[in-house]
């Protein structure tokens, strides 16, 4: 087993983990204990991981389980993507600026939202690594809905543990613009139902799963849905409940999609150049089946 330097980042969530070089082969123990961490702390950051490119991601992303294909390049082109990339570096190095089509849409990630809870089966973990990024903006921002479930009051955690979200890319995405979302990306991810109070499986901790793509709760109405919704954002995502992430090159980050929230600070995409590559592992249920 590695001995893993580990400094909290939270209270209730969040730890930096220094003293492996994660590009290297891993044995499985220390699989076994990048799970343990990310089931107690949800969120983990490995800084000065220099030594990692796209084939070496994917291959870290394949032990801790199935990468999860990217929504966005089955839904728009038909093709097996398991990258996205966060910011306004292409591939051939030029970067956009903030009126062009990609950036714009890329803003969505400004709301808070957990990743891929709009599929039938949602991602369980994000894996990011960061190459370049902003002198000033660009950070992450974080909440445990985990912690957020365990101050509720014991009535509200009654009326909530049964109920049923209905997760909507496209209602998601139309809050950046009306044509977000392209119309075969909207066919190829229709509404899903998920639940409203979902419970680790390791632990049994309960947590909300919340965030900008739940339109509403089934058999509620759509207003009265809204107003408990928005409520519980913001409960969740009160300033001392949050851990902001400000992101270097050599940052590799793991978050767990199941219990928390998060979204980006935004940066001014004119000025500054930004490069990270995401995988996400997938889930390996619906959440109704756990």
């Amino acid at each position: 087993m590695f001995s893993l330097n580990i400094q909290p980042l939270h209270k209730s969530f969040g730890v930096s983990a220094t003293g492996i070089d994660l590009s290297g082969d891993l044995a499985d123990e220390f699989v076994n204990q990048i799970w343990g961490l990310i089931d107690e702390y949800s969120f983990v950051v490995f800084p000065g991981q220099a030594g990692f490119n796209d084939d070496k991601q994917l291959g870290f992303t394949r032990l801790l389980g199935s990468p999860e294909p990217s929504h966005v390049a089955k839904g728009e082109e038909g093709k097996l993507e398991y990258f996205g990339t966060i910011g306004n570096v292409q591939p051939d190095g030029t970067a956009l600026g903030n009126e062009h089509r990609k950036t714009k849409f890329l803003t969505g990630n400004n709301l808070w939202h957990s990743d891929a809870s709009f599929k039938p089966v949602p991602a369980a973990l994000s894996v990011m690594c960061a190459y370049e990024t902003p002198e000033e903006g660009g950070q992450t921002l974080f909440a445990s809905t985990r912690s957020a479930y365990a101050q509720l009051d014991a009535d509200l955690k009654s009326k909530l543990d049964p109920m049923v979200g209905i997760h909507d890319y496209t209602f998601s995405r139309s809050k950046v613009s009306p044509d977000a979302v392209s119309p075969s990306l909207s066919a190829s991810l229709p509404p899903v139902r998920q639940k409203l109070v979902r419970t680790n499986p390791t632990n049994k901790l309960k947590n909300l799963f919340i965030g900008s793509h739940v339109r509403e709760i089934e058999g509620m109405g759509f207003d009265e849905s809204r107003a408990l919704l928005d409520q519980l954002v913001e409960h969740s995502v009160r300033e001392e409940n949050i851990v902001t992430h400000a992101w270097q090159p050599g940052d590799l980050v793991i978050w767990d999609n199941r219990c928390l929230i998060h979204r980006g600070a935004g940066y001014d995409a004119d000025k500054y150049r930004r490069l990270m590559r995401q995988t996400r592992v997938a889930g390996t249920a619906s959440s109704l089946e756990e």
